[in-house]
Formats: structure tokens, C-alpha cells, sequence
């Protein structure tokens, strides 16, 4: 619980402007972003770039909150989605 609660602060500290996400990514997103890009600080360009390269691997609700946001879009999922189908084929 308390690495929980940690996640969640160290999350809601996003930076302002453009490059600010919704508080329902940083929620959704805190046990991705510790899993994969904790190395990079929260709304940083890195972040974003390492989201990107384990989007595969993101949570469901991450993803959702993600598009959600507008950090990406239903047709980009959808495309990861069917490339990493083809590799597999």
C-alpha cells in the first residue's frame, strides 16, 4: 500500500503546460510507469518515449487512459496491435 501511495504522489506531481497528463493517466498508468520508465521524470519527452517502446506491455487501463488523454490514439493501438499479430504469424 504504501509504494502504492508513493507511485501515486511521485505521478501527481506532472509537470504544467502541454505536456501535463490528465489525472486518470497518472493514476491508471503508475505501476506501468514504475514497471518500465521510472528512470525518466513524469511529462518528460524520455517518458513519453519509453511509454511508447513497452505500449505492448502497458496495462489495459493505462492504454485507456492514454487514449483517453490523447496521448494516443484507438487507430495507433489498433496498429501496434496488428503488427505485433503479423510477427507472430
Amino acid at each position: 500500500m504504501r509504494k502504492f501511495l508513493l507511485a501515486s504522489a511521485a505521478l501527481c506531481v506532472a509537470p504544467t503546460g502541454a505536456s501535463a497528463v490528465g489525472f486518470k493517466t497518472q493514476f491508471s498508468c503508475a505501476s506501468d510507469y514504475y514497471s518500465y520508465c521510472s528512470e525518466h521524470s513524469v511529462g518528460s519527452p524520455g517518458l513519453r518515449k519509453c511509454m511508447r517502446a513497452n505500449g505492448p506491455r502497458l496495462s489495459k487501463s493505462c492504454i485507456n487512459a492514454l487514449i483517453a488523454d490523447g496521448e494516443i490514439s484507438k487507430t495507433e493501438v489498433a496498429q501496434t496491435k496488428a503488427k505485433i499479430a503479423a510477427e507472430k504469424a
